[in-house]
């Protein structure tokens, strides 16, 4: 008797991953159409539904995916309330980009470029003057600031148009490579608790006709990676940015719109061998692999000379069903780092780009201890990570 045909699994097929909506929609396109509208020099309104205003505050909530805000409007329900408003009246979200990461995002909205032009496209990526690994949060090894994002932040734009431009923050933020590359301009404020930040802010909107004013909370992200999304210390988390915002929102001077958003949203990861894959057990994954990169949702896999194509079809074999496996090239003409990736970009990223489909993680127990550890996880292309709000609230 003849057995049974059993077919091979399918990956997936690329053309089905979510690309983010650069040059529409997505947290690259913010801070240019809020400049735009006050008549900066170089920016241009890339969110079509955004109306001008004269003083404009984007408040950051590290983590606050779109949703995770939806599904907790009794810790939230002033931001709730604001639901309707986001994208301009639309109800709609933004998507963060790829990967949809701090080091990434915070790049994306302070230069308003895409990863692919600004050249942060990844939690760690190698640098190609040295080989190594670098991780862009931290900015370490440490590599020369300029060189690796050369272009002016929206904030330099629009100090040097005679815009007033603030960033009100934590202080430890003041002088790190990130802040240098991504968000700095005008002027810098220290601050260590929230509710001084949102009043500073509000006090910067009010100091001249035209203002730019962002400031930022990281304790959301902070619970969901250490305790999870679906946890009593992220709701309590999500409850003091709540009435952080409302405070900001009430004291708002006239003509200015606020925008609250975030830079990616969150995933709860089960603590088991089915959901998560550990590439330091897996000889198979292993197997031509210099340098493994990104993060657990997001990989950047940098192979041995002459091992690509075999380091690709293995990771297709292993893999291809839960995550988006893309050689270098693939991703990039699927438009997964933007319209376009610069040369001086393109070996930033991985020779293989593997992206998470399902709620699984690609850790590295030993090289990684302390992300291979983390309850929420974020990086990749689903709504649940991609979708952040851009919540609305006008004087």
């Amino acid at each position: 008797m003849a057995l049974p045909a059993w077919d091979d699994p399918e990956p997936l097929a690329l053309q089905s991953a979510p690309v983010p909506e650069y040059g529409t929609g997505s947290l690259a396109d913010l801070l240019p159409t809020l400049a735009a509208g006050m008549g900066v020099p170089g920016t241009a309104a890339a969110i079509p539904e955004l109306a001008p205003a004269d003083r404009a505050c984007v408040l950051l909530v590290d983590g606050l995916g779109w949703e995770q805000l939806r599904a907790h409007p009794d810790e939230a329900p002033f931001l709730t309330s604001l639901l309707g408003t986001s994208r301009g009246g639309t109800g709609r979200p933004l998507t963060a980009g790829y990967p949809a990461t701090t080091a990434t995002s915070l790049a994306s909205v302070g230069t308003g470029l895409p990863p692919g032009a600004h050249g942060l496209p990844g939690y760690t990526v190698r640098n190609p003057d040295t080989g190594e690994l670098m991780n862009q949060l931290r900015w370490q090894p440490w590599a020369p600031p300029a060189p690796w994002q050369p272009y002016p932040t929206v904030f330099q734009l629009a100090h040097a148009a005679g815009v007033h431009a603030a960033q009100v923050s934590a202080p430890h933020f003041e002088n790190t490579p990130l802040t240098r590359v991504a968000l700095s301009g005008g002027t810098f404020l220290g601050r260590l608790s929230g509710e001084e930040r949102m009043d500073l802010a509000a006090e910067q909107l009010a100091a001249a006709d035209r203002a730019l004013v962002y400031t930022y909370y990281s304790e959301v992200d902070g619970a969901g990676h250490r305790f999870g999304i679906d946890s009593d210390a992220w709701r309590g988390r999500l409850m003091h940015i709540d009435g952080l915002a409302q405070r900001l929102a009430e004291q708002l001077p006239p003509r200015t719109a606020l925008y609250v958003t975030a830079d990616h949203g969150m995933v709860d990861i089960p603590f088991d061998e089915e959901h998560r894959i550990d590439f330091d057990e897996d000889w198979e994954l292993r197997a031509g692999v210099a340098l493994l990169g990104g993060e657990g949702r997001a990989r950047h896999v940098y192979a041995v000379p002459g091992a690509q194509e075999d380091v690709l079809a293995c990771w297709r074999e292993v893999l291809g069903e839960q995550f988006w496996v893309a050689s270098r090239e693939e991703a990039i003409a699927a438009g997964w780092f933007g319209p376009e990736v610069e040369d001086r970009v393109r070996p930033r990223l991985g020779d293989v780009v593997a992206a998470a489909h399902d709620d699984v993680l690609l850790i590295a127990s030993e090289r990684e201890p302390k992300e291979s550890a983390m309850t929420g996880n974020h990086g990749s292309m689903t709504p649940a990570e991609q979708w952040v709000p851009l919540l609305e609230v006008r004087s």
